[in-house]
C-alpha cells in the first residue's frame, strides 16, 4: 500500500473547503482516509490553513508521497522544506 497525502474536498456547492489527508495512494479523492492532517479553506480572506505538523512528519518518515497542491500548502506553513 502506497500513502498519499493530498487534499479532499468537504463543504457545499460553490463553497468548498478541504482537508489535508494521509491515504491509500489508490482510494478515490473523496473515499476512505487513514488520518486527518490538517484543512485549508480558500474561501476565507485570508486563505485558512492549519496543519498538524507532527503527524505530516510522522506520514513523510513512513514514506508518503505529497501530491503537488498538498506540496504548495505544506511548503507555505513551512513544514516541508525545499522538496
Amino acid at each position: 500500500m502506497a500513502v498519499r497525502i493530498r487534499l479532499t474536498r468537504m463543504g457545499k456547492k460553490k463553497k468548498p473547503y478541504y482537508r489535508l489527508i494521509a491515504t491509500d495512494s489508490e482510494s478515490p479523492r473523496d473515499g476512505k482516509f487513514l488520518e486527518i492532517l490538517g484543512s485549508y479553506d480558500p474561501m476565507k480572506d485570508p486563505a485558512q490553513v492549519t496543519v498538524h505538523a507532527e503527524k505530516v512528519q510522522y506520514w513523510l518518515a513512513k514514506g508518503a508521497k505529497v501530491s503537488e497542491s498538498a506540496r504548495s500548502i505544506l511548503k507555505s506553513q513551512g513544514v516541508l522544506q525545499g522538496s
